[in-house]
């Protein structure tokens, strides 16, 4: 199989803009991350995918390999399907551009998810880690997700699922994370199928895989990382880099 990851860049994060751009130990958070990506070992080629002028030159300036958005695009999922419409590739690996702190043994355990499912039944497999603060599990910017008795995702909210009506019954909530590997046909049609009203409601790209029949594999991880969503979350990744 040959193996890519896909970084998508936005210069105007909603929350953070220029998130990407900031510094982080003497370089560029997007540089950081596009250097760990290498660093992994796993890929076949990395290639950073964004709209901005000052991001292509900002990685081509340290030799990397950047492809330019020709159309505006609403996920990274839009934006990756449009870079790999001519690729020869079978696995894409898309890894966000605010996460520097990249967990290569996650990666792995999502790369053999492709390695076992010699059927070709599999179109993703994507992340998860336990969580148990309330808070977190309430926040609406923490994506959740269901699975079944094999890993397999059923639903992904904002809000709290599975909902404790009982709250005598134990149960797991999971945080989604936002590493995702597809096969190349699944990018291909995501691409082309239109919205539906479930994923236009939880504005959660992943739920429009699932409203189309695909299968999604989950992968438990207990590595949290950082995700640079906020200045505040910049200062944090700031002293563990240190």
């Amino acid at each position: 199989m040959k193996i890519i990851s896909m970084i998508p860049a936005r210069y105007q994060a909603s929350r953070f803009p220029a998130k990407l751009m900031q510094d982080l130990g003497g370089k560029p958070v997007i540089v950081r991350t596009y250097e760990a990506a290498i660093n992994t070992g796993l890929f076949d080629d990395v290639y950073v995918v964004t709209d901005s002028p000052i991001i292509s030159d900002v990685i081509k300036d340290i030799g990397g390999k950047v492809i330019m958005s020709q159309k505006a695009h609403e996920s990274g999922s839009d934006r990756i399907a449009e870079a790999v419409e001519d690729m020869d590739v079978d696995i894409v690996i898309n890894v966000q551009g605010d996460e520097p702190f990249i967990d290569s043994v996650s990666l792995e355990k999502i790369i053999q998810v492709f390695k076992n499912d010699t059927r070709k039944e599999i179109d993703l497999a994507s992340l998860m880690t336990p969580i148990s603060d309330w808070d977190e599990i309430s926040n609406p910017n923490t994506v959740k997700v269901i699975v079944d008795n094999q890993d397999f995702a059923l639903y992904f909210s904002r809000s709290p699922i599975p909902y404790p009506r009982d709250k005598e019954v134990e149960a797991t909530y999971y945080k989604h994370k936002g590493v995702y590997a597809f096969r190349k046909r699944a990018l291909e049609d995501f691409q082309k199928l239109p919205m539906l009203p479930l994923e236009a409601k939880e504005k959660i790209e992943a739920i429009r895989f699932l409203e189309y029949g695909k299968k999604i594999k989950m992968v438990e991880t207990h590595v949290t990382g950082i995700e640079i969503d906020t200045p505040e979350d910049l200062e944090r990744a700031r002293k563990v880099w240190k």
